[in-house]
């Protein structure tokens, strides 16, 4: 059975495993154990047998913008819904913070396109702030990433809560 809850310190070295397998395959950019574990509380996990299977993490960047990021799913579990349900959740836990836009640097928006009212953007659009890591990145400074921008009204939070309650059902 599927199970999606916060990540505890526990989690740092089955997500680690999980990213890196995706980032060899140049899905999503590598990060450390160190950074997971400095970063654990803004991971979502999805456990299945006691395993963990998918993760995505939600960075809060300034007061009113937050980016997804290190979304990775098993490949064998791949459109089954955990990555979606994984966002969902991030999406919902921004709307409860407080956070108005979420933002996304990806290599794969067609998904963020597809399952949720994301838009493109230019990455330039984004805040300095946003870059700050990004001195420190594998990529820097030839990102190849794309970025996708949603903006949370009540609205949108109300039917995301709605979709959520179905979904646990």
């Amino acid at each position: 059975m599927k199970r999606f809850r916060k990540a505890k310190v526990k989690d740092a070295h089955a997500i680690y495993e999980l990213l890196s397998k995706e980032a060899r395959k140049g899905l999503l950019l590598p990060r450390s154990l160190n950074a997971i574990y400095e970063n654990i509380r803004d991971f979502w996990v999805c456990e299945l047998d006691g395993r963990v299977v998918g993760c995505v993490a939600l960075h809060v960047v300034w007061e009113d913008l937050a980016e997804i990021r290190s979304l990775a799913v098993k490949e064998e579990l791949r459109g089954g819904g955990i990555g979606r349900t994984l966002v969902l959740k991030a999406l919902l836990e921004a709307g409860e913070l407080g956070v108005r836009r979420v933002f996304s640097l990806t290599y794969v928006k067609a998904f963020f396109l597809k399952n949720f009212p994301f838009r493109e953007i230019d990455k330039r659009e984004l805040p300095h702030k946003v870059w700050g890591e990004c001195v420190n990145c594998v990529k820097f400074p030839d990102c190849d990433e794309e970025a996708v921008l949603i903006e949370l009204t009540p609205e949108l939070l109300t039917r995301l809560a709605a979709e959520e309650a179905l979904a646990q059902r």
